[in-house]
């Protein structure tokens, strides 16, 4: 039996420094992808993501942009009102010439 306890022991300090560098490795795959959306035209103040664990990751006002520290945590994106495009690029113009017909 207390070899048992010794093992389990040993695997979960062995564990501990991949649970400590988990937000490091988020904060770069947070930092990539938030330029990848500036580089398509949001704007900064458009939007915000946020690094949330999985279980708190069903927003209805988010979507999932992705994941970090192998799958155990994924990162939001939430439009805020400081932008004008969508995360496409996709937006609107006015006194855009119509169609031919």
């Amino acid at each position: 039996m207390k070899k048992f306890n010794w093992l389990t022991a040993l695997l979960l300090i062995s564990a501990a420094p991949a649970a400590l560098a988990a937000p490091d490795s988020c904060e770069r795959v947070k930092s990539d992808i938030q330029q990848k959306i500036i580089n398509n035209g949001v704007p900064e103040s458009g939007f915000t993501l946020n690094i949330v664990p999985n279980d708190q990751a069903d927003r209805p006002d988010a979507q999932v942009v992705g994941h970090c520290a192998n799958d155990t945590f994924k990162i939001l994106y939430t439009r805020t009102g400081g932008g004008n495009e969508t995360a496409g690029g996709a937006g609107t113009q006015e006194n855009a010439p119509a169609e031919p017909q």
